[in-house]
């Protein structure tokens, strides 16, 4: 009797060990896995996960991990062949999460960041209706962490971008946060985000890296304050060689903001070794700082390599049109006429840029080159040379109301980046009055434009009146994005 409960004993124990307790465990291994990958070093990454899982197979972190390769490569490139062979498993990781102990904070903190990652994922394969589901549930699971472990500082991270984010949707996407009972704050997620960067807390430091980069894109577009990101970018030295998220970052923002000499010189010094991520996205970006200074020859070139290579849909359309634009610049009628057709055909309209490509070839229209390259000019920064090529030119040599118009607004941008405010706010009311009841975006933008003017000199009563203004305009180009931007302004105004 006895010896049989001693083999009872020992097969408990030995069935015990060969199946132990999933554990959540953030060590070292792990840490340094995770500071690879946010580099966008999956090589490397992929190696110290390996190395992670034969210390402990029972570790659930590294399924977090890689989580965020599979995010990276899926949002970065949209291979659709690569999204069927990954897309089901940020399914099987929310099922680990779920074996793993329910007393640790980081069981549905693990939740959350997945299906915030597949609904950022799902969007870029159209599949928004899912994404808004998985948002939610992101979401819900981040509130009830903050609930239970109120002090476990990851959690703000994800919780002050989702606040934002949620304050910010666009009009035509209310009645996806209505449906889903959403709600947010602008002013409650950018400060949550800032108690964040200045936690001395260990997990604070460790993901420092990705919150810096969520808390850019919230300062620089839903705040307005570019010098503000790229302060922080000096101040923080952060390294745009090693580490090719923050190369990704400085270099877009730079380009968004009409930097684009910076952002090619960003790009072109990265580290270029083959473990690092490979993604086609430099290309396009190098593509629109060539064609900004009007080096044509240069952007077809990258803007060609970026069509070839890149396998999903988001801005293929602006891509194709930028480069049916360089053609036209360069007098190749026939291979203008060409990319216009294939602006048509290839790529999606999810995006408003894409949106804009595509209205635009189907209206068969071509620009005056004159209005084009000094658009082009005043898009890379280069305001002085576009202002000299319009500098005779007055709307009367515009006999087209969407020349005239075009004109205008340029004029008003040109005036505005180069701190001319008096002569820019006359140009922008100019547009205003030409372009509010027309489809082209240069009217709402135009309103956008001086709602900021006004709310940088204090005026916010005055700024409000333009902002709403811009959200007023229907049916025009850029809808979406400018109401968003229109709305995040109002918000700024009024403390909210």
């Amino acid at each position: 009797m006895k010896r049989s409960v001693f083999c009872v004993l020992v097969m408990l124990l030995i069935t015990s060990a060969a199946h132990a307790k999933k554990i959540f465990d953030f060590n070292p291994v792990c840490q340094q896995a995770y500071n690879e990958i946010v580099k966008l070093r999956i090589e490397p990454g992929k190696a110290l996960i390996a190395k992670a899982r034969q210390q402990n197979p029972d570790n659930l972190i590294p399924e977090l991990l890689e989580g965020y390769i599979d995010f990276f490569v899926l949002f970065f490139n949209e291979d659709p062949q690569e999204y069927a062979a990954r897309k089901d498993n940020f399914g099987r990781r929310i099922a680990a999460f779920e074996q793993g102990p329910q007393n640790s904070p980081f069981s549905r903190y693990c939740r959350a960041v997945t299906y915030l990652q597949r609904a950022s994922v799902k969007i870029k394969f159209g599949e928004r209706y899912g994404a808004g589901f998985d948002f939610k549930k992101a979401n819900s699971f981040i509130k009830d962490n903050q609930a239970k472990y109120p002090n476990f500082q990851p959690n703000n991270m994800i919780a002050g971008p989702i606040q934002v984010a949620i304050g910010t949707v666009p009009q035509g996407y209310k009645w996806i946060t209505s449906l889903l009972g959403l709600k947010g704050s602008i002013s409650t997620g950018m400060q949550v985000m800032r108690n964040f960067l200045n936690s001395n807390d260990a997990y604070a430091k460790l993901f420092a890296n990705e919150a810096i980069f969520y808390y850019s894109y919230l300062t620089f577009y839903i705040q307005n304050k570019p010098d503000e990101v790229f302060k922080l970018i000096q101040t923080k030295k952060l390294d745009l060689v090693n580490n090719h998220l923050f190369t990704y970052l400085a270099s877009n923002l730079a380009i968004n903001s009409k930097q684009s000499k910076a952002a090619e010189s960003i790009i072109l010094n990265r580290n270029k070794s083959a473990e690092y991520m490979a993604t086609p996205v430099w290309d396009f970006e190098i593509g629109y700082a060539k064609i900004h200074h009007l080096e044509l020859d240069e952007a077809i070139t990258y803007f060609n390599r970026f069509t070839t290579d890149f396998k999903g849909n988001f801005y293929l359309k602006d891509a194709l049109q930028k480069m049916s634009w360089a053609y036209y610049l360069k007098g190749d009628t026939a291979n203008a006429e060409k990319y216009r057709q294939l602006t048509l055909r290839r790529g999606n309209t999810d995006s408003d840029a894409d949106k804009k490509a595509y209205k635009d070839a189907k209206a068969k229209l071509w620009s005056p080159p004159i209005l084009l390259k000094a658009r082009l000019l005043n898009d890379g920064g280069f305001n002085r040379e576009a202002l000299e090529m319009l500098a005779q030119k007055s709307v009367k040599d515009f006999p087209k109301p969407e020349e005239a118009l075009d004109f205008s607004y340029r004029l008003a941008r040109i005036n505005d980046d180069l701190g001319r405010d008096d002569e820019a706010i006359n140009f922008y009311q100019t547009t205003i009055n030409l372009g509010k009841a027309r489809q082209e975006y240069y009217a709402a933008r135009a309103a956008l434009q001086l709602g900021i003017i006004y709310e940088q000199r204090g005026q916010k009563a005055q700024a409000i009146k333009y902002f709403q203004q811009c959200i007023d305009m229907e049916d025009h180009e850029y809808k979406d994005s400018l109401d968003q931007r229109a709305k995040s302004g109002i918000a700024r105004c009024k403390g909210e």
